[in-house]
């Protein structure tokens, strides 16, 4: 597989990539240059997914700094387009088009939509473009909640938590899992980058102010530390005895 299995420390890496993704940009959008921050990304969101496609399996490291990127690269494009005047309402319905789309044309072209049988560039192509599609519609559900239907960041958290349950009690009571997986893959987006935003935005904006660059180190920090873990255990695995 091109692609990690679905497990609970998937989740919390997916969820946690979210969170960081979401107040690294913040960050960068008020420290330095936003032209030269916004060309690095751009780059090295670039060359991690050229070396993606160039690895013949599923690497750890590569795979989530990928992801990784795709939040961070996720949250600048929704930024941007909703300081042009997009409300996130209109950017939530596009996006939602934009997955659904994506996922009709996966199936049509490979017959599943299931992560399992991603051993060739076909589906993983689709894969990702799905995985960045779903990125930018969990961004505009997020601000939507926190921002236009005001009801800030740790009710959205709370709202998010809640719902991303209900893939997980369904697929548990029979419902399709691949379904039920998509579901809930886009909703780890508004609810870690609401919790993120939580904890980093000042407390006049219903944060508790420990500021995007702590809450982003932390984050990445417990990131790595995972990732570094499923990358030890594959080794360990490949190694003979």
């Amino acid at each position: 597989m091109r692609v990690p299995e679905v497990t609970a420390i998937f989740w919390t890496i997916k969820i946690l990539t979210t969170g960081m993704g979401e107040t690294l940009s913040d960050f960068l959008g008020t420290h330095g240059n936003e032209l030269v921050n916004g060309a690095g990304i751009v780059l090295v969101f670039a060359a991690v997914f050229v070396v993606q496609f160039r690895v013949r399996r599923y690497v750890p490291g590569v795979y989530w700094t990928c992801v990784a990127m795709v939040s961070v690269l996720g949250t600048v494009v929704a930024d941007v387009v909703h300081l042009v005047g997009v409300p996130y309402a209109v950017t939530s319905v596009v996006f939602l088009v934009a997955v659904g789309g994506i996922l009709l044309l996966w199936k049509r072209d490979t017959g599943s939509l299931d992560v399992h049988t991603i051993t060739t560039r076909t589906p993983e192509r689709y894969y990702w473009a799905t995985v960045m599609a779903t990125f930018a519609l969990g961004t505009a559900l997020g601000d939507l909640t926190a921002s236009s239907l005001h009801l800030g960041y740790l009710a959205s958290t709370l709202v998010f938590g809640v719902a991303i349950l209900i893939p997980l009690v369904a697929w548990r009571r029979g419902a399709d899992p691949v379904i039920a997986f998509w579901i809930a893959y886009i909703l780890t987006r508004p609810l870690g980058a609401s919790a993120a935003d939580w904890l980093a935005d000042a407390k006049h904006r219903s944060g508790l102010g420990f500021g995007t660059g702590p809450v982003t180190a932390v984050w990445l920090a417990a990131i790595i530390a995972l990732v570094g873990y499923l990358a030890a255990r594959q080794r360990s695995a490949s190694t003979p005895t």
